[in-house]
């Protein structure tokens, strides 16, 4: 089962399926999140394109300007956002690259930002929010990795030799190619103590359990195994003939999406597809298997690596796929679900406690703008949406 090893990122497309009141704030030309307005294929902006991908020191405000949108966006304890912004080789997937991070304040003034000069072949840049500011991910082990506090000053952490047991506060770094968490509180970063050795996917909640999803070498099922400080608390079989893919957990509530062998696909491979959710809201204690709630698993027909699967702060649960479709629950019991409409064809969506950010971009490198590009804001389960300046 060589695709649970190789999930995709939360990147997923949406579209209007409910009636719902739009609050869209308009925004000028040229600052971070713009790209309202669709510049066709100016040879103006070309040129600057290009410009700017070659330049060995280029400016943040430029790199920002022609990405348009953001490629991802965190927020930091007291509402500090950090936007990146990737500029990609538009015609060819080798060659020059940039890459630029933003940190906006609660009440939207650009505290500080930074631009630097890439390649194609580099790893993308991303953060977790954390207390305090922002982490960058490391590439590989703890290399590359730094602490930006929210003025956008720059921070070493240490490397912890042994596992780290987990607790209140603890934040999952990174997944691929080695599991890391952070402590905000110690600024240290270690491997998760005490996980078992077959698992490969990971969730960490607000009180520092770690969950994971085990794949058995032999014949077993699939399983969720949770744990803290080191100690395990429990495990809950995944029932045949579903098997284990993305995990979420905060609030109480931890899911993990259920996907199952439905044929082969033009390479003769498994074609294997997300069918419903194992799913508990007491912390582990109970357990249930989801495979409606409102949500048509098989018109959706969503990949395990193309899922998208958070959780809200206050334990409700989203979902959503490359068809271009999302779900939001209506309470913490999360057995019922509706569908949002989004002002735009979102190509990301990120939850931040009950915030969602939906970003509007090009799926592929362009010179031009898409219509109603940059990033937007709800802060009510996605009935009203405003464009982030």
């Amino acid at each position: 089962m060589a695709w649970l090893r190789n999930r995709g990122g939360r990147t997923v497309g949406l579209v209007a399926a409910a009636s719902a009141v739009l609050a869209l704030t308009a925004c000028g030309t040229g600052g971070a999140g713009d790209g309202g307005s669709d510049d066709g294929n100016s040879g103006d902006r070309e040129a600057k394109y290009k410009r700017v991908l070659r330049d060995p020191h280029p400016r943040p405000a430029d790199v920002i300007e022609m990405a348009g949108a953001p490629a991802d966006v965190v927020r930091a304890d007291d509402g500090s956002l950090l936007l990146t912004y990737d500029l990609g080789n538009v015609e060819d997937d080798e060659g020059p690259a940039a890459t630029a991070w933003r940190i906006v304040s609660r009440d939207g003034r650009t505290v500080a930002q930074h631009a630097e000069h890439t390649d194609m072949e580099a790893s993308r840049v991303s953060f977790k929010g954390a207390p305090g500011g922002f982490v960058r991910v490391p590439d590989e082990g703890a290399k590359g990795a730094y602490v930006l506090d929210v003025r956008g000053k720059r921070h070493k952490f240490a490397v912890a030799e042994r596992p780290l047991g987990t607790r209140r506060g603890d934040i999952l770094l990174s997944e691929q190619p080695s599991t890391l968490v952070y402590r905000p509180a110690t600024r240290t970063v270690a491997p998760p103590a005490g996980v078992p050795e077959a698992a490969i996917g990971f969730a960490v909640d607000e009180r520092g359990t770690v969950w994971s999803m085990v794949q058995p070498l032999t014949e077993e099922p699939h399983s969720v195994v949770w744990q803290r400080d080191g100690r395990t608390l429990g495990s809950e079989a995944v029932a045949k003939p579903y098997l284990g893919g993305d995990l979420a957990a905060r609030g109480g509530t931890a899911a993990l999406s259920l996907a199952q062998v439905v044929g082969e696909d033009e390479d003769g491979l498994e074609d294997v597809r997300v069918r419903g959710l194992l799913v508990t809201t007491d912390g582990g204690r109970h357990w249930r298997t989801l495979l409606a709630g409102g949500i048509p698993w098989k018109k959706l027909n969503a990949g395990p690596e193309s899922l998208v699967l958070e959780v809200l702060s206050d334990g409700r649960l989203l979902v959503g796929g490359t068809g271009g479709r999302y779900w939001l629950a209506a309470d913490r019991a999360n057995g019922v679900f509706r569908e949002l409409r989004t002002p735009a064809a979102f190509t990301s969506l990120t939850v931040e406690g009950t915030t969602l950010y939906g970003i509007v971009d090009a799926a592929t490198p362009s010179y031009d703008l898409v219509k109603g590009e940059g990033l937007y804001v709800s802060r009510d389960g996605g009935r009203e949406w405003r464009r982030h300046k």
